[in-house]
């Protein structure tokens, strides 16, 4: 994510649904032996989606060597709309009605999908996908600058500041700014942390506008990724064409990127947030730069320096310290 992480759409829109959430039994006050079948389960779906979000950078890296980046993105919204239409299909859930409403979907079906994941793509085409999934953990860091200045309720607090201090400083740790961003692709780096910025702006525009709709997360979030997908129709076929043919592999690695790091990760969120809060659902966010490191280390044998690990870990930390909430000292 998400990439979708830290992504995510889910705890974006964490707010429209709250009634939903309230009604699902809580792990703590369920019976004895379902309370421990509630308890392992959530944490199995944990995992499964830090390795699905985890490894789609790798999926990114794959798609773009047989691909243009707008293909790429395309063709991972039309597997990801597709798995969710299925399962609206099934629960007989319908997409919300009314302009004013499809308006704002619009919007943000922009900025947290067709355009971070346009700018990922591109930028893939020359970083690292481990730079990429690094870039990706600074939503949180952007979200808590940009929290301050949109959202009146978010107040500062010394904690939360230091976090968002450790975690820029992080950022040029990984960058190594000190030896002038050596071996690194300024456009590509620029692009990533684009995107990752991006994710933020979109919660705070779903936040303000699509609050409070009465529609479910899944016909809300059903109907976005339609209207992303509309939007890439429209743009990749006057930027990237058509492809001339279908290389099997990268085929592979976007239907997966779709339908696993898109479509069913974003149901995995949706009962993650309803059975344990936004909060502890967030915290995946933590786990994909890890995972996305040791895929693109170990899978396609990306070189590592010492900045990026050690950078990650300190945006990582940065990071857990602005979702604090306590009093400020």
């Amino acid at each position: 994510m998400c990439y979708e992480v830290a992504s995510s759409i889910v705890v974006g829109m964490s707010t429209i649904s709250t009634r939903a959430r309230s009604r699902t039994p809580s792990p703590a006050t369920a019976p004895g032996p379902a309370r421990s079948r509630a308890r392992l389960d959530w944490r199995l779906r944990f995992g499964v989606l830090s390795l699905i979000w985890g490894f789609s950078f790798l999926l990114i890296k794959v798609g773009t060597e047989g691909y243009a980046p707008f293909q790429v993105t395309l063709g991972r919204l039309v597997f990801g709309t597709a798995v969710l239409a299925a399962t609206m299909a099934v629960k007989r859930e319908r997409l919300p009605r009314g302009a004013r409403l499809w308006g704002h979907m619009a919007v943000a079906a922009f900025l947290l999908n067709a355009l971070p994941f346009s700018l990922f793509a591109y930028a893939e085409l020359t970083i690292p996908s481990t730079l990429a999934g690094i870039c990706n953990a600074t939503s949180p860091l952007w979200g808590m600058a940009l929290s301050l200045v949109a959202l009146s309720e978010d107040r500062p607090t010394r904690v939360r500041v230091a976090g968002l201090g450790l975690g820029f400083l992080g950022v040029l740790t990984v960058l190594g700014v000190w030896q002038g961003f050596h071996g690194l692709d300024a456009a590509g780096t620029a692009m990533a942390l684009l995107a990752s910025l991006s994710y933020p702006v979109g919660w705070i525009y779903v936040r303000r506008t699509l609050a409070g709709t009465g529609n479910s997360h899944l016909s809300m979030t059903g109907g976005q990724l339609l209207l992303a997908t509309a939007q890439l129709a429209v743009v990749t076929p006057l930027f990237a064409g058509v492809p001339g043919h279908f290389p099997l592999v990268p085929l592979l690695a976007v239907a997966a990127l779709g339908a696993l790091g898109t479509g069913l990760a974003v149901l995995i969120q949706y009962g993650l947030v309803a059975e344990v809060g936004p909060t502890t659902a967030q915290m995946v966010t933590y786990f994909i730069p890890v995972i996305a490191t040791a895929a693109g280390v170990a899978i396609l044998g990306e070189s590592l320096r010492w900045t990026t690990p050690v950078g990650a870990v300190i945006v990582l930390a940065g990071a857990a310290l602005t979702q604090v909430r306590g009093k400020g000292a």
